[in-house]
C-alpha cells in the first residue's frame, strides 16, 4: 500500500532502456516515447530548414567568385586566357552579361540546398554524438568531421557536374567553332552513368574527401570557438548578429586558405573527361604532379584570390542565415 502524501511517478517504458540508448544516440528512436520522438523529428526538422536556407545564401552571395575561380584554376598554364580575377570577371560579363557569372546556378542552388541541408542535420546529430562542450575546444573539429564525411557524399557529385559546366566556358574561349560537349547538366549526368555506372557521379571523390576531412574540422571548429569566445566577452552571454558572422567569416577562410592546393587537384580531376578511358589524370597524386609540372607550386594557387574573396562573405552570410534561423525557430 502506496503511504499517504507518497510522491506519484509515472511510468517511463525507456528507463530500463536508457543506458544502452545514451550509447546509441542514431538508434535511441526506437526506444524513446511518442513525444521524445516528435521532439527529436521537430528538432531535426529544424536543422535542415536551417541548412537549406544557408545554402541559397552560399550559393547566390559565392557562385559569381566560384565562376571564375573555376575558371582561373582550369585553364592551361602555358597559354593563360585570363591574366587575373578581375581580367577573368569582365571578359564573361562582356561576353555572356552579369548572368554569364551565374552561368549553371541552377544545379549548384538545388544541390547546395539539399548538401547543405544533409550537412547541418548531420552537424547537430554529430554534435550531439560528440558530446561537444566550450570547455573541450577540439570537439566541434570533432563533430565538424564527423559531419563533412556525410555530406561529402552529396557534395562530390554536385560538385562535379558544377565543374563540369563551368568548364566548358573555357573550351568556348578557345575554339571559335566549340560545341559544347554537354547541353544540359542532365545530359553530364547520363554521360557519367553511362561510363562509369554508380560511381560516376563521384569522380574526383577521394580529393573531395582529402580536402573535406581536415578543411570541414577546422572549419566548424573555428567558427563554434570563435562564436564561443565572443560570446564569453558579452554581458548577455551570447554573441551579436556581426560577431556570429565574423566567427563565419573565419571559419570560411581558413578552410579554404589552409586546403587550397588540394582543392586545384580536385577541379582538375573534376574537369577532366568524364569518359574514363580519355581521362587525362590517372589519380589524385598523378594529379597534383602534373599540375605542378605545368607551374610550379604556383600552379597548385591559381585562383586564390578569388576564392578568398568568397569565403569570408559567403561562408558568412551562410553559418549566420543558419544561426539566426535555429534561433528563431527555438
Amino acid at each position: 500500500k502506496m503511504p499517504v502524501g507518497a510522491p506519484i511517478v509515472a511510468y517511463q517504458p525507456r528507463a530500463r532502456f536508457h543506458a544502452g540508448a545514451a550509447a546509441l544516440p542514431f538508434a535511441a528512436s526506437a526506444a524513446e516515447p511518442p513525444s521524445a520522438f516528435n521532439a527529436t523529428l521537430v528538432r531535426s526538422a529544424k536543422d535542415v530548414f536551417a541548412g537549406t536556407m544557408g545554402g541559397v545564401t552560399v550559393t547566390l552571395l559565392g557562385h559569381p567568385f566560384d565562376t571564375v575561380k573555376v575558371l582561373l584554376q582550369t585553364q592551361p598554364a602555358n597559354n593563360p586566357i585570363y591574366k587575373g580575377p578581375l581580367d577573368a570577371a569582365s571578359k564573361v560579363v562582356k561576353a555572356e552579361g552579369f548572368a554569364g557569372l551565374y552561368k549553371g546556378v541552377t544545379s549548384p542552388l538545388a544541390g547546395q540546398m539539399f548538401f547543405r541541408a544533409t550537412l547541418f542535420f548531420g552537424y547537430a546529430r554529430a554534435k550531439e554524438f560528440v558530446g561537444v562542450s566550450p570547455d573541450d575546444p577540439l570537439s566541434y573539429c570533432r563533430a565538424g568531421a564527423l559531419a563533412w564525411v556525410a555530406g561529402s557524399l552529396f557534395e562530390s557529385p554536385i560538385d562535379l557536374y558544377k565543374s563540369q559546366w563551368q568548364s566548358q566556358i573555357i573550351k568556348a574561349k578557345q575554339t571559335a567553332n566549340y560545341v559544347p560537349e554537354f547541353k544540359s547538366v542532365a545530359e553530364c549526368v547520363k554521360a557519367s552513368v553511362k561510363h562509369s555506372g554508380i560511381r560516376g557521379p563521384y569522380q574526383g571523390f577521394g580529393a573531395t574527401l582529402t580536402r573535406n576531412l581536415p578543411a570541414g574540422a577546422i572549419y566548424f571548429g573555428v567558427f563554434e570557438n570563435a562564436k564561443n569566445y565572443f560570446a564569453s566577452r558579452n554581458e548577455s552571454g551570447t554573441a551579436t548578429d556581426l560577431q556570429i558572422m565574423a566567427a563565419g567569416g573565419l571559419g570560411g577562410f581558413f578552410y579554404w586558405s589552409l586546403f587550397y592546393p588540394v582543392d586545384v587537384i580536385k577541379s582538375a580531376m573534376m574537369t577532366d573527361k568524364i569518359d574514363p578511358t580519355k581521362r587525362q589524370y590517372k589519380g589524385f597524386l598523378d594529379a597534383g604532379s602534373q599540375l605542378m609540372k605545368q607551374g610550379g607550386i604556383k600552379r597548385l594557387y591559381a585562383g586564390l584570390v578569388p576564392c578568398l574573396l568568397r569565403a569570408s562573405p559567403a561562408n558568412a552570410g551562410m553559418l549566420f542565415t543558419v544561426d539566426k534561423i535555429k534561433q528563431m525557430l527555438g
